[in-house]
Protein backbone atom coordinates (compact mmCIF):
# COMPACT_ATOMS: atom_id res chain seq x y z
CA UNK A 1 0.00 0.00 0.00
CA UNK A 2 1.22 3.52 -0.95
CA UNK A 3 0.97 5.73 2.33
CA UNK A 4 1.76 8.72 0.53
CA UNK A 5 -0.74 8.43 -1.49
CA UNK A 6 -3.08 7.20 1.38
CA UNK A 7 -2.88 10.41 3.39
CA UNK A 8 -2.40 12.79 0.29
CA UNK A 9 -6.26 11.26 -0.50
CA UNK A 10 -7.22 12.07 2.99
CA UNK A 11 -5.99 15.29 3.27
CA UNK A 12 -7.58 16.16 -0.22
CA UNK A 13 -10.98 14.79 0.99
CA UNK A 14 -10.64 16.78 3.58
CA UNK A 15 -10.07 20.05 1.69
CA UNK A 16 -13.26 19.21 0.08
CA UNK A 17 -14.96 18.66 3.44
CA UNK A 18 -13.80 21.88 4.45
CA UNK A 19 -15.66 23.64 1.63
CA UNK A 20 -18.60 22.38 3.18
CA UNK A 21 -17.87 24.16 6.20
CA UNK A 22 -17.10 27.92 3.94
CA UNK A 23 -20.92 26.87 2.21
CA UNK A 24 -22.24 26.56 5.18
CA UNK A 25 -20.74 29.97 6.54
CA UNK A 26 -22.02 31.54 3.68
CA UNK A 27 -25.49 30.56 4.11
CA UNK A 28 -25.49 31.54 7.69
CA UNK A 29 -24.26 34.95 6.70
CA UNK A 30 -26.86 35.28 3.84
CA UNK A 31 -29.01 34.88 6.26
CA UNK A 32 -28.11 37.57 8.33
CA UNK A 33 -28.47 39.56 5.37
CA UNK A 34 -31.76 38.37 4.57
CA UNK A 35 -33.13 38.72 8.25
CA UNK A 36 -31.62 42.11 8.18
CA UNK A 37 -33.02 43.07 5.19
CA UNK A 38 -36.64 41.19 4.95
CA UNK A 39 -37.21 41.02 8.85
CA UNK A 40 -40.09 42.85 9.78
CA UNK A 41 -40.74 41.14 13.26
CA UNK A 42 -39.52 40.97 16.52
CA UNK A 43 -38.31 37.10 16.37
CA UNK A 44 -36.82 37.81 12.70
CA UNK A 45 -34.81 40.98 13.93
CA UNK A 46 -33.05 39.14 16.82
CA UNK A 47 -32.06 36.67 14.41
CA UNK A 48 -29.22 39.02 12.97
CA UNK A 49 -26.41 38.87 15.68
CA UNK A 50 -26.72 35.06 16.45
CA UNK A 51 -26.77 33.82 12.89
CA UNK A 52 -23.68 36.62 11.73
CA UNK A 53 -21.76 34.99 15.04
CA UNK A 54 -22.19 31.39 13.76
CA UNK A 55 -21.71 31.97 9.98
CA UNK A 56 -18.35 34.21 11.03
CA UNK A 57 -17.72 30.53 13.22
CA UNK A 58 -18.72 28.47 10.78
CA UNK A 59 -16.72 30.38 7.89
CA UNK A 60 -13.33 30.29 10.03
CA UNK A 61 -13.58 27.08 11.13
CA UNK A 62 -13.92 25.85 6.86
CA UNK A 63 -11.06 28.47 6.11
CA UNK A 64 -8.75 26.98 9.15
CA UNK A 65 -9.57 23.61 7.55
CA UNK A 66 -8.93 23.80 3.99
CA UNK A 67 -5.73 26.02 4.72
CA UNK A 68 -4.01 23.46 7.24
CA UNK A 69 -5.25 20.45 5.18
CA UNK A 70 -3.93 21.76 1.74
CA UNK A 71 -0.37 22.82 3.65
CA UNK A 72 -1.02 19.21 5.28
CA UNK A 73 -0.75 17.89 1.29
CA UNK A 74 2.72 18.98 0.95
CA UNK A 75 4.20 18.40 3.84
CA UNK A 76 2.99 15.16 3.81
CA UNK A 77 5.84 14.51 0.74
CA UNK A 78 8.50 16.53 3.07
CA UNK A 79 8.31 13.83 5.98
CA UNK A 80 7.65 11.16 3.68
CA UNK A 81 10.60 11.59 1.70
CA UNK A 82 12.38 11.97 4.95
CA UNK A 83 11.71 8.82 6.94
CA UNK A 84 8.55 6.75 5.92
CA UNK A 85 8.73 4.62 9.07
CA UNK A 86 9.04 7.98 11.04
CA UNK A 87 6.15 9.37 8.72
CA UNK A 88 3.84 6.18 9.54
CA UNK A 89 4.15 5.88 13.09
CA UNK A 90 3.43 10.33 13.67
CA UNK A 91 0.69 9.84 11.20
CA UNK A 92 -0.24 6.91 13.58
CA UNK A 93 -0.56 9.28 16.33
CA UNK A 94 -2.02 12.18 14.72
CA UNK A 95 -4.92 10.30 13.67
CA UNK A 96 -5.44 8.72 17.32
CA UNK A 97 -5.19 11.96 19.01
CA UNK A 98 -8.28 12.91 16.45
CA UNK A 99 -10.55 9.95 16.78
CA UNK A 100 -10.00 10.61 20.49
CA UNK A 101 -11.03 13.94 20.12
CA UNK A 102 -14.01 13.71 17.74
CA UNK A 103 -15.64 11.12 20.23
CA UNK A 104 -14.74 13.78 23.18
CA UNK A 105 -16.35 16.82 21.49
CA UNK A 106 -18.35 15.76 18.35
CA UNK A 107 -20.13 12.83 19.59
CA UNK A 108 -20.71 13.84 23.47
CA UNK A 109 -20.03 17.33 24.04
CA UNK A 110 -21.91 18.53 20.55
CA UNK A 111 -24.76 16.52 21.53
CA UNK A 112 -25.01 18.04 25.03
CA UNK A 113 -24.64 21.61 23.55
CA UNK A 114 -28.10 20.99 21.08
CA UNK A 115 -30.30 19.00 24.61
CA UNK A 116 -29.12 22.19 26.27
CA UNK A 117 -29.96 24.48 23.38
CA UNK A 118 -33.38 22.61 22.92
CA UNK A 119 -34.09 22.48 26.53
CA UNK A 120 -33.40 26.31 26.74
CA UNK A 121 -36.21 27.17 23.93
CA UNK A 122 -38.64 25.50 26.59
CA UNK A 123 -37.59 27.72 29.19
CA UNK A 124 -36.46 30.75 28.19
CA UNK A 125 -39.41 33.39 26.48
CA UNK A 126 -37.22 36.19 25.12
CA UNK A 127 -37.04 35.91 21.53
CA UNK A 128 -33.05 36.85 21.77
CA UNK A 129 -32.81 33.46 23.57
CA UNK A 130 -34.57 31.68 21.23
CA UNK A 131 -33.16 32.56 18.26
CA UNK A 132 -29.64 31.88 19.47
CA UNK A 133 -30.62 28.77 21.17
CA UNK A 134 -32.17 27.92 17.84
CA UNK A 135 -29.17 29.26 15.89
CA UNK A 136 -26.63 27.25 18.00
CA UNK A 137 -28.18 23.92 17.46
CA UNK A 138 -28.26 24.94 13.57
CA UNK A 139 -25.04 25.28 13.96
CA UNK A 140 -23.89 22.64 15.86
CA UNK A 141 -25.93 20.13 12.79
CA UNK A 142 -23.68 21.24 10.46
CA UNK A 143 -20.73 20.34 13.06
CA UNK A 144 -22.04 17.25 13.51
CA UNK A 145 -23.23 16.43 9.72
CA UNK A 146 -19.50 17.70 8.53
CA UNK A 147 -17.83 16.14 11.26
CA UNK A 148 -20.00 12.78 11.27
CA UNK A 149 -18.20 12.31 7.31
CA UNK A 150 -14.48 13.29 8.43
CA UNK A 151 -14.89 11.06 11.55
CA UNK A 152 -15.63 8.11 9.08
CA UNK A 153 -12.81 9.16 6.71
CA UNK A 154 -9.79 9.58 9.25
CA UNK A 155 -11.26 6.17 11.07
CA UNK A 156 -10.76 4.43 7.25
CA UNK A 157 -7.24 5.86 6.94
CA UNK A 158 -6.49 5.23 10.59
CA UNK A 159 -6.88 1.56 9.80
CA UNK A 160 -4.94 2.09 6.87
CA UNK A 161 -2.03 3.57 8.92
CA UNK A 162 -2.19 0.40 11.18
CA UNK A 163 -2.31 -2.04 8.85
CA UNK A 164 0.86 -0.71 6.78
CA UNK A 165 2.78 -0.59 10.45
CA UNK A 166 1.75 -3.70 10.82
CA UNK A 167 2.96 -5.34 7.99
CA UNK A 168 5.67 -3.14 8.18
CA UNK A 169 6.72 -5.09 11.93
CA UNK A 170 6.51 -8.78 10.07
CA UNK A 171 8.96 -7.24 7.30
CA UNK A 172 10.83 -6.89 9.64
CA UNK A 173 11.05 -9.67 12.38
CA UNK A 174 12.68 -12.52 11.84
CA UNK A 175 10.48 -16.34 12.13
CA UNK A 176 11.06 -17.93 15.18
CA UNK A 177 12.72 -20.75 13.73
CA UNK A 178 15.18 -18.42 11.88
CA UNK A 179 15.89 -17.08 15.75
CA UNK A 180 17.59 -19.51 17.07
Amino acid sequence: MDILKASTDWAKAEVFSSLFFIMFGVIFLLATLGFYQLGKTEIAKTYIIPTLIAGSLVLIIGLGLFYANKTRINEFETAYKASPSAFLQSEITRAENTLNEYQTIVFKAIPVIIIACALGIIFFNTPIWRTSMITIIAMMAVILLVDGTAHERIDNYHKQLVLEANAEQALFQKPQSQQS
